[in-house]
C-alpha cells in the first residue's frame, strides 16, 4: 500500500462511519455550527472502514491511462463508540460483515498518537506515510471524511473550523479535490450523487471512444496479483447497461438525489443506468422541441435550457428535503469496474445526511437496489453487496480523473494543480459557494498539529502527547 500511495499521481479516499448523529445540525446554516456537529459525531463514532484508490497516470501509454490499485481496510476503533441501528441496517443490506470486523478489524486509537502509534504497523503510520506522500486528494462531498480521519488518525480536532481549515491546507499542501463539487459546478450533471457520476463519466468516456474524435480518453488498467496476494483480493462482475425501451418506472426521488426514503421497498426503479438512459432522453427531446421552436421562429417565452428531467429541481431548492431526511452516497452498483479490492475486508457508505453515516449531505444515495423490470413493479428489489469504502473510494478517483482529463492542458507543469477550477474546494450542501481549504491570516494551526507535522517532516523523532 505505501508503494501504491507514493507511486500514485493522486489518492482518492472514501470512508463509512458508525453514525453522524443528528442530520438537522450537519446541516445547519452556519459553516461553524456544522463543524462542530462533525466534530462530536467524529468525536462519538467511529470508522468503520476506508477505502484507498490510488491512481497511476503511465506517461508511455496514449491518451490518459492509469494504473489503479484499490484498497478496501476494515476498522475496529479500540475505544468505546456509538453506532446507529439505521447504520447497522444500512451496512448489512450491503454484505458488511460485522462479525469479521470485530475478529479481524485494524485496530486503531483516537485523537492524539499514543505510545508507540507513531512507530508501529497501524494505521495511525500508514496515514503518516499518506501525509508524507504529499499526492493531490481526492473526496465526494468529503468534508465529512476529512473531520473524522483528522480525528480517528491524526490528532485531537481543535475547536474552530478556522484552525481546522489552516491545518488541513498544510497537511495536504499539493491540494485537496471534492469531486462532488466538480460534478455540480464542472462537469454539470442532472444529478451528482456519487454512483450516477460515475457512470455518466463512464458512458460519456465510452461515447467519446467510440466516436473515435481527437480528444483524449480514459483507461484504466489494473495489477496481477499473485501468489498470497490472491487471498486478499475481492472481485466484483462488470455487468453490462440493461437497455430498456418504453416508458421506465423511474423513482424520482432516487434520481434526483441517490436516495429513496422507502429503499429496496420502493415499487420503483433504482437502476442508475435506467436513470441516466431516462435523463439523456429527456435532453434530447428538449433539444428537438428548441430545433423544431427555432424552425417556426416560435418566439413565445423562454427557450428551455434545463437539462433536468422532470420533476427534478436544484439541489439548493430542496434544502428542507435534505433536512428532513437522511441520507447515504450512492452504492457501487453490480456492475462495477473491475477494481481488485487488496484487503481482506468489506465496508459500505453508513447513514450520512449526504452519505448515510458517511458524508454526502446534500443530493444523498440509499442503498443501492437491483434494478427490476417496469412490468413488474411490486417485486421487492434485492441489495447487492457491492457496496464497500474501496469501490465508492474507485467511482470517486475515476469521476476525478475524467474532469482531469475534460481540462487538462497538453503541456502543464507537474507542480500545477490538476483541475485548476476545483482547488482545495470542498462542496457544501445547500451553499452555493464551496469550503475553500486555505488558511487565513487569521487562523493559527493546533498545537497537536504543529507537533504531528514535525513528526511527519523528519523534524523530531517522537510526537508529543
Amino acid at each position: 500500500m505505501v508503494i501504491a500511495i507514493k507511486t500514485s499521481s493522486f489518492i482518492a479516499i472514501d470512508t463509512e462511519l458508525s453514525g453522524l448523529g443528528s442530520r438537522k445540525a450537519l446541516l445547519a446554516e452556519s459553516i461553524e455550527d456544522r463543524y462542530k456537529a462533525i466534530c462530536h459525531a467524529a468525536r462519538t463514532r467511529s470508522i468503520l472502514s476506508v477505502g484507498f484508490a490510488c491512481y497511476k497516470k503511465l506517461d508511455n501509454k496514449a491518451d490518459s491511462t492509469y494504473l489503479v490499485q484499490v484498497y478496501n481496510l476494515t476498522m475496529l476503533c479500540s475505544e468505546e463508540y456509538i453506532i446507529e441501528p439505521q447504520s447497522v441496517q444500512f451496512l448489512v443490506q450491503h454484505g458488511f460483515d460485522f462479525n469479521k470486523q470485530y475478529a479481524e478489524g485494524i485496530p486503531y486509537n483516537k485523537g492524539n498518537d499514543k505510545g508507540g502509534d507513531a512507530h508501529g504497523v497501524n494505521m495511525r503510520s500508514l496515514f503518516v506515510e499518506l501525509l508524507r506522500a504529499n499526492k493531490p486528494l481526492v473526496v465526494h462531498n468529503g468534508l465529512i471524511d476529512m473531520v473524522f480521519l483528522y480525528q480517528c488518525f491524526y490528532a485531537h480536532l481543535p475547536e474552530r473550523l478556522g484552525t481546522f481549515i489552516a491545518d488541513l491546507s498544510e497537511m495536504f499542501p499539493s491540494g485537496i479535490y471534492d469531486t462532488k463539487y466538480a460534478t455540480e459546478y464542472e462537469l454539470r450533471f442532472t444529478a451528482s450523487y456519487l454512483e450516477y457520476a460515475y457512470k455518466k463519466c463512464k458512458l460519456e468516456n465510452s461515447k467519446a471512444i467510440a466516436g473515435g474524435g481527437n480528444g483524449s480518453h480514459v483507461f484504466l488498467e489494473f495489477c496481477k496479483y499473485t501468489g498470497n496476494m490472491e487471498s486478499y483480493i475481492d472481485y466484483r462482475p462488470c455487468l453490462g447497461n440493461q437497455n430498456q425501451d418504453g416508458a421506465l418506472n423511474i423513482c424520482v426521488q432516487f434520481s434526483a438525489y441517490g436516495w429513496c426514503p422507502n429503499g429496496s421497498q420502493c415499487p420503483m426503479s433504482h437502476d442508475t443506468d435506467l436513470i441516466i438512459q431516462h435523463d439523456e432522453r429527456i435532453k434530447e427531446d428538449k433539444r428537438k422541441k428548441r430545433k423544431r421552436k427555432n424552425k417556426k421562429k416560435d418566439s413565445q417565452g423562454p427557450s428551455e435550457t434545463c437539462s433536468s428531467p422532470q420533476g427534478k429541481r436544484s439541489h439548493f431548492e430542496e434544502a428542507e428535503l435534505d433536512q428532513a431526511v437522511p441520507m447515504s452516497e450512492p452504492a457501487l452498483p453490480e456492475h462495477q469496474e473491475k477494481t481488485e479490492s487488496s484487503e481482506p475486508t468489506d465496508a459500505a457508505h453508513v447513514f450520512e445526511p449526504g452519505k448515510t453515516a458517511s458524508k454526502n449531505v446534500n443530493e444523498e444515495s440509499q442503498p443501492e437496489a437491483s434494478s427490476e423490470a417496469p412490468d413488474r413493479p411490486k417485486k421487492k428489489k434485492a441489495e447487492g453487496g457491492t457496496h464497500r469504502a474501496g469501490f465508492d473510494a474507485f467511482m470517486t478517483g475515476y469521476i476525478f480523473a475524467y474532469a482531469r482529463n475534460l481540462t487538462e492542458k497538453t503541456e502543464e507543469s507537474n507542480t500545477a494543480p490538476l483541475i485548476p477550477a476545483c482547488l482545495n474546494k470542498l462542496f457544501l450542501s445547500g451553499k452555493s459557494v464551496p469550503l475553500h481549504v486555505a488558511k487565513s491570516t487569521f487562523s493559527k494551526s493546533s498545537k497537536a498539529h504543529v507537533h504531528k507535522m514535525d513528526y511527519v517532516w523528519g523534524k523530531s523523532t517522537d510526537v508529543k502527547p
